[in-house]
């Protein structure tokens, strides 16, 4: 079972090429600051711009990089039933713990077609599945009646909830007849996704506080409430200024105030404004990460 605090990585790009050696340099400083787990090649690691090739690299170097100190879920997500089953079975094969697979976007299948996509790809592989179920991005919401369904088949067993709607995990508890890994996609709700029965959240914000943001999931599964919620206190600004603009540019921006990498992202993102620059850096400062 997969929980905690669990960083979706960025992607370090130089010169618009993947920047391998500032992606050992975040990875290292998420896992020394006590993440418990890694999820390359997500949204937050701007996968709709990776070639396949780069997508397969970065899943590699990954699991190197981790050597089993921690899990690693890749991002092996497409509106591509075949292409996502392909990065399915290439994250199994290099030893990733588990694939995390994003509903698909465009092309709004029916419920009976999201399930038809999942279907086929645990049917082919072995690996953990963890269902994205992001609708403000992908635009289709998964049903949970669909995802009940889906917890029947051997190898999917959980979900990363972006809808932040937190009535839905309990409505999911309440008619799972498994034990199914409540994985929250949004930062800003996290805690109080855990309240309602979740075991961590897949988060941006780890990136570049990834100690405050495993301490606040350690004192929640510590029974330490108090701690939690003055820890999700602290961490609010924050949230709020990693958003004022598309993910991932203000958290690239923050990785590079810290030293990881480079700001750089691909088009069609760009550059963020000054004014987003600086909120971004006071918050950093007030949390004294820099």
């Amino acid at each position: 079972m997969f929980k905690g605090s669990i960083p979706a990585v960025i992607t370090p790009f130089e010169d618009n090429n993947v920047d391998y050696n500032s992606l050992a340099k975040v990875l290292n400083y998420l896992i020394d600051n006590g993440s418990n787990g890694l999820v390359p090649c997500g949204t937050t690691g701007e996968s709709p711009t990776l070639s396949h090739e780069e997508h397969k690299k970065i899943i590699e170097e990954t699991i190197r990089i981790a050597d089993k100190r921690i899990p690693v879920i890749a991002g092996t997500g497409s509106n591509n039933t075949l292409e996502a089953l392909e990065f399915t079975k290439h994250a199994e094969d290099s030893g990733a713990d588990g694939a995390l697979i994003v509903t698909p976007y465009y092309n709004k299948p029916t419920q009976s077609g999201l399930y038809e996509h999942y279907k086929i790809i645990s049917e082919k592989t072995n690996i953990p599945i963890i269902i994205y179920n992001i609708p403000g991005r992908s635009i289709v919401d998964m049903s949970i009646e669909t995802m009940i369904e889906l917890s029947k088949l051997k190898n999917i067993i959980g979900v990363k909830d972006a809808t932040n709607d937190l009535f839905r995990p309990l409505l999911t508890r309440k008619k799972m007849n498994k034990d199914f890994c409540y994985l929250s996609g949004e930062d800003g709700t996290a805690l109080a996704y855990l309240a309602q029965g979740g075991h961590g959240c897949i988060s941006v914000t780890a990136n570049v506080a990834p100690s405050l943001c495993a301490e606040m999931h350690l004192a929640w599964q510590d029974g330490n409430i108090n701690k939690a919620q003055e820890i999700n206190l602290k961490l609010s600004s924050l949230h709020n200024a990693l958003f004022i603009e598309s993910s991932p540019g203000p958290v690239k921006y923050a990785a590079y105030l810290l030293g990881l990498c480079k700001e750089d992202t691909r088009l069609p993102l760009i550059e963020i404004k000054e004014e987003t620059k600086k909120e971004v850096k006071k918050t950093l400062t007030e949390l004294q990460l820099l």
